[in-house]
């Protein structure tokens, strides 16, 4: 069983901290749920985002992932369903801004939000990117998939840390956006801001 030194660990966990904090669909989506929705909902999505990575990460360790990369059709499959899921979130998010907050509290289930979040991260051909092409850099000619599981377990804490830290922050900001003709204006500025993400990942995966 392959054993990986904490230099290492500390050198790949460094690493997925900075991947994340760059800018990104998991970032903007986080940080608009947690303005608009609040913490709660924000966390729900953390964990559907962790689940999403996780299980992207299962599918690199055993090639499943690679031959999507391989594959043009299901590559290009994967992409444009990303990609389109952004827009209907980004169309959902404008059409819930016009509904008064009340009703959102009776009839939205925060599971709702997890899903979301799994979702996009199944979808995100990103997300494979970084398991098929940095991850790799971290591991010994001839690893066993175990160390690549356990690399991809850091990645995936390191992820869920900076991706809390997202919604808490975000979501102190939430009590100013209650107001009806602020979520209303809101709601156009996320919807729209989704769009332009999902543009920008059309572009960013083109290969």
């Amino acid at each position: 069983m392959d054993t990986l030194s904490l230099s290492t660990l500390l050198a790949f966990f460094a690493t997925a901290i900075a991947v994340e904090l760059t800018p990104g669909p998991n970032m903007a989506y986080l940080a608009i749920l947690g303005v608009d929705r609040g913490r709660v909902a924000g966390i729900f999505a953390v964990a559907g985002v962790a689940l999403g990575l996780a299980i992207v990460g299962g599918l690199a360790a055993i090639g499943l992932a690679a031959l999507i990369s391989e594959v043009d059709w299901l590559y290009q499959a994967v992409r444009w369903a990303g990609v389109l899921y952004l827009v209907w979130l980004g169309y959902d998010t404008w059409r819930d801004s016009r509904r008064p907050v009340e009703q959102h509290t009776l009839t939205v289930s925060n599971w709702i939000f997890f899903r979301r979040g799994l979702i996009t991260n199944l979808l995100n051909p990103k997300a494979a990117a970084f398991y098929l092409s940095v991850l790799p850099n971290f591991l010994a000619d001839g690893a066993m998939p175990s160390a690549f599981l356990t690399l991809a377990a850091v990645y995936v804490l390191a992820a869920t840390l900076v991706h809390i830290a997202i919604v808490l922050g975000a979501s102190a900001l939430q009590p100013y956006f209650v107001q009806p003709h602020h979520r209303e204006r809101l709601g156009i500025v996320f919807g729209l801001l989704l769009v332009v993400i999902a543009i920008w990942l059309l572009i960013a995966t083109r290969s």
